[in-house]
């Protein structure tokens, strides 16, 4: 406990730091200033006049470090607000200061663009830096022309962080502004944006960075601080499926951030039920705007999402799949739509989904089995292959354009390079096979058969569905085994999962006890269980642009379409932050 200073006491020496608890007040508020826009009154300080001596002589408690951070935040806000009487009450009775003098003088000088004065300052700010040898530098980075202010002015933290700049290097990085011709072209090769108190608080901005915050506080420090608590509870929302929102304005500080799951896609709200026998596969479109779905009644049919209501139409049927369709895979503009069938199947089908007709028919031998297909990211090609040896590489009219021998193919991925295909084969493994150079490379290695696998949009992980052991997820990159997710039944049935909702934040899979399983990415329990199909459920499908919106495939013949709870409304699917109490009381009871 330290008593504060009062008029009559002898001030202690000034120290280097940012708060000075327990000093007397006139020397405290000497140093009050923030990080905010400056005002009109005393240089845009609050005011720097020492409150009137407390005649009780109350002992204050004294401010931990973390306490002090706190005041200076707050501070820093306030005054950002303009609230700078406040700002002033603040500093003068908790004896804190928002930043160091030297930092004030050298903030006022930049902001007034007296740039010599200013350059000047950097000599006192250099005996502030964290190391000792610290090297304060001040190359003319932009060019220092009579018609323009001068817009920048680089400072280099401590020798072990920021090399002092040669002049050489100066000279050379100055003459590449020589021979701009005019203002526009100054400018934009200097990322400036003209003279004016808005360019010098973005340069200011950036000054900063090369100070400690015992010295100078980073801008905006609070608000920062703020977003990324809100990022941090969203991340770790097992239910948020929105897209995140960087700003903080529609957001409630005053509680977690919560996501009810009865706004994740876990409640059906359509059954088709137009195919007469089991349903294989289904997928919706790149852009979401339709979905196909293939059965073993021989057809395949397109589906229409209705971007309003969500709800599924029937737009078209494609026929003459002797076989059934087990696989589709949409081309990259949802232009062409390829059916392929079970492993007795020698054929695929190439349809042109917007006039409904079929363009290629394609089949090389009786004895091929064609069961899988990708398309080349450039929508031109596509590589197809089955479990009795067959891969080839073909264009759209079907014409082989290479082959690869001896390859017993279960599934099939292109990745975004546009040279690397993956391929699931019965060494229980997936390789990577280059067509260009004809190479290809072990990626994944399994212990049990690889039923089918899909690709992350990013490329970088792997979702694979293994016999007897359920789902998996694969980094690429490194080629490690992630995660193993728990809950779904896997035999020898080939079952396709999903990655979904925003970002792909979610994993779904079909399973041979008659349900959906979803997961958290990073979490290997199910957050969802969904009932409904009767018989097994072959495939299930996440919308890529409606994230609340995914559809399942089972051998019961009917396909099931999930989104949100249907009885929410508008300020419920947003979820519980921000929302009326009345309401997030209501959705916790239901």
């Amino acid at each position: 406990m330290q008593a504060n200073g009062t008029g009559g006491q002898e001030p202690e020496p000034e120290p280097q730091l940012p708060c000075r608890n327990g000093e007397s007040s006139s020397s405290a508020a000497e140093a009050v200033h923030s990080n905010g826009l400056l005002s009109s009154a005393n240089n845009g300080l609050p005011s720097t006049e020492s409150p009137a001596s407390d005649t009780s002589m109350k002992k204050k408690k004294r401010l931990s470090q973390s306490d002090e951070d706190v005041i200076r935040l707050i501070g820093q806000h306030l005054h950002g607000l303009g609230l700078n009487q406040t700002v002033d009450l603040l500093m003068q009775e908790s004896d804190c200061r928002l930043e160091h003098p030297a930092a004030t003088k050298f903030r006022n000088h930049v902001m007034e663009g007296e740039w010599e004065k200013a350059e000047s300052d950097l000599n006192e700010l250099k005996a502030l830096m964290h190391s000792p040898s610290a090297v304060v530098v001040s190359p003319k980075s932009h060019l220092h022309h009579p018609f323009y202010e001068r817009s920048s002015l680089i400072l280099s933290a401590c020798s072990s962080r920021w090399p002092v700049a040669h002049p050489a290097v100066c000279l050379c990085f100055c003459c590449r502004y020589l021979m701009c011709s005019h203002t526009d072209d100054l400018r934009a090769k200097a990322e400036w944006e003209g003279k004016g108190t808005a360019a010098r608080s973005k340069l200011l901005d950036k000054l900063q960075t090369y100070l400690p915050p015992s010295v100078m506080l980073p801008p905006r420090r609070l608000q920062e601080l703020l977003r990324q608590a809100v990022e941090l509870q969203r991340d770790r929302c097992l239910y948020h499926n929105t897209k995140l929102d960087s700003g903080l304005d529609n957001v409630s500080l005053l509680i977690d951030h919560v996501c009810s799951r009865k706004q994740f896609p876990c409640y059906t709200q359509q059954i088709l039920t137009e195919h007469c026998n089991e349903v294989w596969f289904c997928k919706f479109s790149n852009d979401g705007t339709k979905l196909a779905s293939g059965s073993k009644d021989t057809t395949v049919i397109i589906w229409q999402v209705d971007p309003d209501s969500h709800q599924l139409k029937q737009l078209k049927t494609l026929e003459g799949h002797a076989y059934g369709v087990s696989y589709l895979a949409w081309s990259p503009d949802d232009t062409y739509l390829i059916a392929c069938g079970p492993d007795d199947c020698s054929e695929l089908w190439l349809w042109n989904v917007q006039t409904g007709e079929l363009r290629t028919k394609m089949s090389q031998s009786h004895e091929d089995s064609l069961t899988s297909v990708a398309w080349n990211p450039d929508g031109k090609r596509f590589v197809t292959g089955g479990q009795r040896g067959q891969f080839y590489q073909c264009d759209l009219d079907g014409n082989l354009l290479d082959s690869w021998e001896g390859v017993r193919v279960q599934c099939l991925w292109c990745l975004n390079d546009g040279r690397t295909v993956l391929a699931s084969d019965t060494h229980q493994r997936i390789r990577g096979y280059n067509f260009e150079d004809l190479t290809d490379r072990n990626i994944v290695q399994e212990d049990h058969p690889i039923m089918s696998f899909t690709v992350s949009k990013n490329g970088r992980l792997a979702l694979l569905n293994v016999a007897t052991q359920g789902v998996h997820l694969w980094d690429l990159q490194d080629r490690v085994l992630v995660r193993k997710y728990q809950g779904v039944t896997q035999g020898f049935y080939t079952i396709h999962s999903c990655f979904g909702g925003y970002n792909e934040d979610f994993i779904a899979s079909g399973s041979e006890d008659h349900k959906i399983y979803i997961w958290h990415k990073r979490s290997e329990l199910p957050i969802a269980e969904l009932t409904g199909h009767t018989r097994t459920v072959n495939c299930v499908s996440w919308n890529p642009t409606l994230p609340g919106l995914m559809a399942s495939a089972s051998d019961d013949g009917t396909v099931r379409v999930w989104g949100p709870a249907p009885f929410l409304d508008s300020q419920e699917t947003v979820g519980l932050t921000g929302m009326n109490p009345l309401i997030s009381v209501k959705m916790l009871l239901v």
